[in-house]
């Protein structure tokens, strides 16, 4: 079936009206909020660490029905239709956000550890290319982290800075890009990730420390990516839906802001760890491990308590602390750079950089750049509003995407060493 550059094209106004409905439907399944562990769970646990007697936090889930969403889901999936490339789209993201609500209705039971597979994947899982698994990468990431951490970082590098610096830091990088006040950088006493972007906010949690690294990613990863994203999606009047966060999505936007991150040299051989760490301990926690040996894992590997708690926690939202299961979403993170990655330097040799614009017109995978591509080649689909200044300079890209490959090839060759 062809596409019309008519928004008044039947199949595309039918599908139009399936997005709207969709994005209604879903308005209440907010999966990393819902899942997440409130602030006041972290100061008993560090507690009772401080005394020698750690006792595993105590975390209790409100009941969720999703119901009425997950019929209205199966409606529009039925009338989508299959063999047009927006049908493809609504039908996927369709699934994508029943197990989400699946997931969301099951917190605090196992079942939730099955669901976050389905949903992002594990560590035993093989990487793209049939490669090592991701718990292999992992440890050899952490490897030479370990091997190398010390001597990378220079005297500069280490000095911590506040929460209010960063803050005042940030928010002018961010008014001199969008040159205006387009994202607010707040404090938030309450947040136990250090940081978390939406659309229009990033907060920081308030009494933390950061390193010089953070400014730069936070920059680069979650205001022009995960920010930026969610903005120009809210542009797009034929299909809202690219301004949510639909966990399919999560590979692609975490691997594309990891990506950045790589692009711009801002990333540090203590954040890949870090990543590293956490699959690490997701596999552990789907091992038996249990929150108390996870946080001593986080602690033995050079984080500091709160730190500790922080990662921990990620690895447990949503599943018994007992151990036994994990929510394994930091498990897209090694997995989404080495697709973007790929993506890149397959669209730089093929003269299609404009798909990699397209990435950033609204939160979607890299299936759906390919796939709606007649959408946006029509002008049907908005082409992004901003994008980050490192995609407009292609002969910098492409040359940095030549280096980096070469230097990923002998450090993923070192893992069967």
């Amino acid at each position: 079936m062809s596409l019309s550059s008519a928004p008044s094209d039947p199949a595309i106004a039918h599908h139009a009206a399936l997005d709207a409905r969709l994005v209604a439907a879903v308005r209440g399944i907010r999966l990393l909020t819902l899942a997440s562990w409130p602030a006041s769970t972290r100061a008993p646990f560090l507690d009772s660490v401080a005394r020698g007697a750690p006792q595993l936090p105590q975390v209790t889930y409100p009941r969720h029905d999703f119901s009425a969403a997950r019929r209205e889901l199966a409606v529009i999936a039925t009338a989508a239709d299959p063999a047009y490339p927006l049908g493809r789209y609504l039908r996927d993201s369709v699934a994508s956000w029943d197990l989400a609500a699946r997931l969301l209705e099951a917190l605090g039971t196992r079942e939730v550890d099955a669901l976050s597979a389905q949903l992002f994947g594990t560590p035993e899982q093989p990487m793209p290319g049939h490669g090592p698994t991701v718990r292999e990468a992992a440890r050899h990431f952490i490897q030479i982290a370990n091997e190398l951490d010390h001597e990378l970082l220079a005297p500069e590098e280490q000095v911590p800075v506040s929460a209010t610096a960063l803050q005042l830091q940030l928010q002018n990088d961010l008014d001199g890009f969008f040159e205006s006040r387009v994202i607010n950088v707040v404090l938030d006493p309450d947040l136990i990730a250090k940081a978390a972007a939406g659309a229009t906010q990033i907060r920081l949690r308030s009494g933390a420390c950061f390193s010089v690294y953070d400014r730069a990613q936070l920059f680069h990863h979650e205001a022009l990516v995960h920010s930026l994203t969610a903005l120009n999606g809210r542009r797009q009047a034929l299909l809202p839906s690219l301004a949510l966060s639909s966990p399919r999505v999560t590979a692609t936007q975490e691997g594309l802001a990891t990506f950045a991150e790589q692009i711009t040299g801002s990333i540090d051989i203590q954040r890949l760890k870090r990543i590293s760490l956490r699959i690490e301990a997701i596999a552990m926690a789907r091992g038996g491990a249990d929150f108390i040996e996870v946080f001593r894992y986080f602690r033995d590997a050079g984080q500091a308590a709160e730190e500790s708690f922080a990662s921990a926690q990620r690895v447990f939202r949503g599943v018994p602390v007992c151990g036994g299961g994990a929510f394994t979403k930091d498990t897209v993170y090694l997995c989404g750079l080495v697709s973007v990655h790929t993506f890149f330097r397959q669209m730089l040799r093929d003269e299609k950089l404009r798909y990699c614009h397209w990435l950033f017109a609204g939160k979607m995978t890299l299936g759906d750049a390919q796939a709606l591509a007649p959408l946006f080649e029509s002008g049907v689909l908005a082409p992004p509003r901003w994008l980050p200044p490192w995609l407009q300079r292609a002969n910098r890209l492409a040359g940095t995407l030549a280096f980096s490959l070469f230097a990923n090839r002998i450090r993923m060759d070192r893992i069967g060493e």
